[in-house]
């Protein structure tokens, strides 16, 4: 079924943009800023969490991450993986519209194709996810860019091959830059998607438009009745580009997202929550009934895209940073400061998941046309976490 999101629900909040409407333009702006990361408390804005519990009486032990070897090597602008029950992995190729199957051993083969995606400075193939029952229903999800929108589609998956694409939902605003695209099944069985508001400030307040939102959806694409707008997709809104999202051990959803040219976040998201952009970047900016980030990075340090959590702490791929940030948290907290590895040993780092066995594996993403591709590159890398 094709959902359009002319069915968001009408309204459009009023806001003040106080911060200058000059988009910067690209996924790694190329701010001066210096400022370390900071930990943000949350606004008296923030709605009272279900569950404010920590998950552990004393956050565990941090563990040190190293790079183990290297999984595939040759790979072109890999956006996003995902895994296979089998422990083989899914790679999307943002510019030449391939879905690549990518095992353990480091055997590489197409095994699916969209041929509508149409490439630009930010979008084309961007999220795949697989459904959460995949033994039951074998479907792996993509969002991608086409000529005249952002859409999400789903294909079954027969043990070898990706089957034609069937359309969920479509109409989401495309742009050159800003098209978000990750895509991630939260604990309530449901499909959440970032979009970005393609340089558009004003979407991101607008309640009517798709783009700057995490959109929720049931897995064939129906809006869910207790979506926080009634007969919208919305869960979230006041976003500028999240091209980050991961589900931890007690089912928070937490979003990593592009500032302009002061203030990257990380986000713990609520529905129905506004987060600010355009009227603020970071906890800076003007006054509005949104929250605060849980934690800010400048610019130059970050520049966020894949996010993963595992081992009590939420690992964030950085595009600009050329590091991986690994975050403690419990509960609904941030525990101390954020930390920085790899920084610019493998380039700009973008796709990022966690394997059957406990390890991640992160994809650079350096034939982006914005790296500096090494010869190998783009790569899979896997990382071991103890």
């Amino acid at each position: 079924m094709t959902t359009n999101p002319t069915r968001l629900r009408a309204g459009l909040l009023a806001a003040s943009l106080l911060i200058s409407v000059a988009a910067c333009g690209d996924d790694d702006d190329d701010s001066d800023a210096s400022t370390p990361p900071t930990s943000a408390e949350p606004s008296s804005a923030e709605p009272s969490p279900t569950d404010d519990r920590p998950t552990t009486n004393e956050p565990s032990r941090p563990p040190v991450p190293r790079v183990a070897d290297t999984i595939a090597t040759g790979l072109t602008s890999p956006w996003d993986m995902v895994f296979l029950p089998n422990g083989d992995a899914l790679v999307s190729e943002r510019d030449t519209g391939l879905i690549k199957r990518v095992t353990a051993d480091g055997e590489v083969e197409t095994v699916g194709e969209l041929s509508e995606v149409e490439p630009s400075s930010e979008g084309g193939l961007l999220g795949l996810e697989v459904h959460p029952d995949f033994e039951a229903e074998p479907y792996v999800y993509a969002y991608f860019s086409t000529d005249d929108d952002n859409r999400l589609v789903r294909m079954r998956w027969d043990g070898a091959r990706l089957g034609e694409a069937e359309e969920l939902f479509t109409g989401v605003p495309v742009g050159e830059i800003h098209d978000g695209g990750r895509l991630a099944f939260g604990g309530d069985g449901m499909l959440y998607i970032s979009t970005g508001e393609t340089g558009d400030e004003a979407l991101a307040q607008d309640r009517d438009s798709a783009g700057g939102k995490i959109l929720r959806l049931e897995p064939d694409g129906d809006i869910p009745s207790d979506n926080p707008f009634p007969d919208s997709a919305v869960w979230s809104y006041g976003h500028r580009n999240v091209e980050g999202l991961a589900v931890d051990d007690g089912g928070r959803l937490w979003a990593s997202e592009f500032g302009y040219n002061t203030w990257d976040e990380l986000n713990l998201i609520r529905p129905g929550v506004n987060y600010g952009w355009p009227i603020r970047e970071g906890d800076e900016g003007g006054s509005c009934d949104c929250v605060d980030p849980k934690a800010q990075w400048s610019v130059e340090e970050a520049s966020p895209s894949g996010l993963a959590y595992a081992d009590g702490a939420l690992w964030m791929a950085s595009l600009r940073g050329e590091r991986l940030w690994r975050i403690v948290v419990d509960g609904t907290q941030v525990v101390g400061e954020p930390e920085a590895y790899f920084t610019g040993d493998y380039g700009r780092l973008r796709a990022i998941d966690v394997a059957p066995d406990g390890s991640l594996w992160l994809g650079t993403s350096n034939t982006d046309g914005r790296g500096a591709p090494a010869e190998d590159d783009d790569r899979i890398l896997r990382i071991e976490l103890r």
